[in-house]
C-alpha cells in the first residue's frame, strides 16, 4: 500500500497531466482559428497524450490500492500572443511537469515507495522527450521569425504528427 503523503501526491500529478491536457486543447483552439491547422492537430494529439499519461498514473493508483481523488480542472487560456507564443507556452508548462515528476520521485523515494520509484522512471524519460521536442519546436519558430512562406511550411511539418507517436 502506498503512504497517503504518496497518495496525495500522485492525485496532484493526475490532476496535473489532466490540466496540462486541457492546456494543450487550449492551444489548439488558438491554432486551429488562426489557421495553423497543423500545429492545432500537433496540439490536440499532445492533449491526448498527457491525458494518457494522467490514465497511466490513474491505472497505477488503482493497481497498487490506492485512493483516486479527482480535482477540479481551471478552463485554459484560448488566446495568445501569437503561435511562436503557443508553443513557447508549452515548453514552460513541460518544464513545469518536470518538475512535478521530479518531486514526487524524491517523496516516493523518501517513503520507499519503490513500485511508485519504478513507475516514475517512465515519467522522468518521458520528460526528457517532451522538453526536447518542446525546445526543438520553439528554436525553429525563433529562427522563422515572420517569415510566412516558413511558418506555413513548419505548419504543414507538424501537421504530419501520427496517432502512432502519442505515448
Amino acid at each position: 500500500m502506498l503512504s497517503q503523503a504518496v497518495q496525495d501526491a500522485i492525485n496532484a500529478q493526475i490532476n496535473s497531466e489532466f490540466c496540462s491536457s486541457y492546456s494543450y486543447l487550449g492551444m489548439s483552439v488558438y491554432c486551429e482559428q488562426d489557421q495553423f491547422l497543423g500545429c492545432a492537430k500537433w496540439l490536440r494529439l499532445q492533449s491526448q497524450e498527457e491525458n494518457s499519461h494522467a490514465m497511466r498514473l490513474y491505472d497505477f493508483m488503482i493497481a497498487r490500492g490506492g485512493k483516486i481523488v479527482l480535482q477540479d480542472i481551471v478552463a485554459p487560456p484560448t488566446d495568445f500572443d501569437s503561435i511562436p507564443d503557443v508553443f513557447n507556452r508549452a515548453q514552460e508548462q513541460e518544464q513545469q511537469v518536470t518538475e512535478q515528476i521530479d518531486s514526487l520521485y524524491e517523496l516516493a523515494f523518501k517513503e520507499k515507495a519503490f513500485s511508485a520509484l519504478v513507475e516514475l522512471e517512465w515519467f522522468i524519460q518521458e520528460q526528457v522527450e517532451e522538453e526536447k521536442t518542446a525546445r526543438e519546436i520553439v528554436h525553429k519558430f525563433n529562427l522563422l521569425k515572420d517569415d510566412p512562406a516558413s511558418l506555413v511550411e513548419l505548419d504543414r511539418i507538424l501537421g504530419e504528427r501520427s496517432n502512432a507517436e502519442v505515448a
